[in-house]
């Protein structure tokens, strides 16, 4: 039996359809939600010999992905259940795997798409695979097409 889910938020159709499982999957168990919206690293400027993170730049994904958690944590209360939540900034899948141990959680809940085409797939990777191999409890992949 689940007590504490995480579910990896980022307002992505698959996020969404995530959102709707993980509801359905805490209402049954009784368990607690933690919604979690990860702000990747990708956003840098490089300058002479080193990578410098412009703040405003991380000051602005923040923000944004502040709205997208905000938006879960609304849909959540509108349906009835309590959640909270947190923006984390970092390698999303290093990100999910150690918010989960630090919460002891019993179930991570991730969205995915299925790209087309190999070239999409290889380009983009995929955080739902790497997080299987990295999380320390069990993951819900929830897939879209």
């Amino acid at each position: 039996m689940y007590k504490r889910i995480l579910l990896a938020y980022d307002g992505s159709e698959s996020g969404q359809k995530a959102l709707l499982d993980c509801r359905e999957i805490a209402q049954w168990s009784k368990a607690s939600l933690t919604l979690i919206a990860v702000t990747p690293l990708h956003r840098q400027v490089v300058a002479g010999d080193g990578v410098i993170y412009e703040q405003g730049v991380i000051d602005q994904e923040k923000e944004k992905y502040r709205g997208i958690l905000n938006d879960g944590l609304r849909r959540l209360v509108e349906s009835g259940h309590e959640a909270s939540g947190q923006v984390l900034y970092g390698e999303t899948v290093d990100e999910i795997a150690r918010y989960a141990k630090q919460i002891d959680a019993d179930l991570i809940v991730v969205g995915h798409k299925h790209l087309e085409g190999w070239a999409a797939r290889w380009w983009r990777g995929s955080v739902s695979k790497s997080l299987i191999a990295h999380a320390p409890c069990s993951v819900l992949v929830v897939i879209t097409r």
